[in-house]
């Protein structure tokens, strides 16, 4: 508790100081590479791919370095592969809170079993703030996690990372959404509900919200745009709404939680008073043994889901509570970004907090309306003010003509669907209509393998074709 490292080779990236061994400080050689990780982990790459990065840089592994400085558990033994980086050395890097500064003891623990020492859950560590010099500022190492902890990963050769993946959420059950590349049989990324695919499919989210990349990249970046716009025209104007959004967020983000909290806690106190009311009442022979099996059946199972929405609830409210309200911090950021032009990895992940996607207003018609929420970094919501222009009134002729026909394509679609055939059309063309799309799939995917990018083979003996999983 006093600060000292019980580690007896200090991580990667720093050293002993030679005046004073309890204390750490930067290695010159070791630093730069630690920061490089954090940067390419910013830019979307993963573990598999920095460590093969590093590899073909040959830039030395951990242990050769410290064998090179005559340190470490490897200072004389021999290291077959010293540029050979591995995806767990990585991940361990970017999840370790000591390059922010913090001394972290009591990583492991000694089994009662085998008497050897066990790594034990993070949250079980014993972290003291502000020991030493940080390579990786507070804000970088948040994003990391975040991203990190939204995005599913797989070894180099499925294919680059999307610059949203990790950020884009279904608005309806909150599940994080994936990104198909090649679903539609064409090399348009959609991001998908990835609960809306579990099966059985639909069960766990009425929709897939489906939405095309370049449509939600283009909003963001069209949004920065006047976010920036609105800064430089005037700071002083700009501040005053950021920090309004700022102290509106700060009330409304766990008022809603609390409440339902509160009342999910009530509702607890009133199930056990229920429960040895019901107890009492067939002790005394007041209630018969069957109605007290089942209402102690009933009262059981709303206690079981009520305790694990409680600790969903506290959860939630302990993070958005720590959560972070900046309006200087947001301010600072847009300044920082000018004068962009493209909207990169790092830049996105630095302004974007998360990206909720709802249902279009009329299902299954690609025209109609999506509403996109974009939240951002250390503010939550917010747009530049603008004024929209009133339509004209030839605007507002052709849209209501669109509009008619649009009606009059769904009024025939629903009278051929309830004669049927519109059911007997799709099965008689549901399998020419599959085996075309695969044709199509199959033609992008040998494209892609003559590149690297792996898909998994089609099953032996199976009836369904295996899901796609190059994301």
């Amino acid at each position: 508790m006093a600060g000292k490292h019980t580690a007896s080779l200090p991580s990667y990236g720093y050293l002993k100081s030679p005046d004073d061994k309890d204390q750490w400080v930067i290695d010159p050689v070791a630093a730069p590479i630690v920061k490089r990780i954090f940067l390419l982990s910013m830019d979307g790459k993963g573990p598999y791919q920095i460590a093969q990065i590093l590899s073909d840089e040959k830039v030395d592994i951990p242990a050769y370095h410290h064998q090179k400085l005559g340190i470490g558990l490897y200072k004389s033994r021999e290291i077959k592969n010293p540029y050979l980086w591995r995806s767990t050395t990585i991940a361990h890097i970017l999840e370790n809170p000591v390059y922010l500064g913090h001394t972290c003891n009591f990583k492991t623990r000694k089994h009662f079993k085998d008497k050897r020492s066990h790594y034990v859950d993070q949250d079980e560590w014993t972290i003291i703030e502000n020991t030493h010099e940080a390579i990786i500022d507070q804000d970088t190492f948040d994003n990391v996690q975040r991203l990190r902890s939204n995005i599913r990963r797989y070894p180099d050769g499925w294919g680059e990372t999307h610059p949203l993946s990790g950020l884009m959420f279904c608005a309806d059950c909150g599940s994080v959404m994936y990104i198909h590349r090649v679903n539609n049989g064409k090399r348009v990324p959609t991001f998908d509900c990835s609960s809306y695919h579990k099966t059985p499919v639909g069960s766990l989210c009425p929709s897939a919200h489906r939405i095309h990349a370049s449509v939600v990249m283009t909003l963001v970046k069209e949004t920065l745009k006047e976010i920036v716009k609105f800064s430089a025209e005037d700071e002083a104007e700009f501040r005053r709404p950021v920090e309004e959004a700022v102290a509106s967020q700060q009330d409304s983000a766990i008022k809603e939680q609390k409440s339902r909290l509160a009342a999910c806690l009530k509702r607890r106190e009133e199930l056990e008073v229920l429960i040895c009311k019901i107890y009492e009442d067939n002790a005394l022979g007041k209630l018969p043994d069957v109605r007290y099996q089942l209402l102690d059946a009933q009262y059981a199972g709303e206690q079981a889901t009520l305790e694990q929405e409680i600790q969903e609830l506290q959860e939630a409210v302990g993070k958005s509570e720590k959560k972070e309200y900046s309006a200087s911090k947001f301010i600072a950021l847009v300044r920082k970004y000018q004068d962009f032009e493209e909207l990169t990895t790092p830049m996105l992940i630095e302004f974007v907090d998360k990206i909720l996607v709802h249902e279009r207003d009329v299902k299954g018609r690609f025209d109609s309306p999506q509403t996109i929420e974009i939240y951002f970094n250390f503010v939550g919501q917010f747009s530049a003010p603008h004024d929209e222009a009133e339509p004209t009134l030839e605007e507002i002729e052709l849209e209501q003509r669109r509009e008619a026909t649009r009606q009059r394509r769904h009024e025939e679609y629903l009278r051929s669907k309830s004669t049927g055939w519109q059911a007997t059309y799709y099965w008689k063309n549901k399998r020419a209509k599959k085996a075309k799309m695969d044709a199509a799939k199959e033609k992008i995917r040998a494209e892609d393998r003559e590149n690297g990018i792996y898909y998994l083979p089609k099953q032996q003996g199976s009836t369904r074709q295996t899901e796609e999983v190059a994301l």
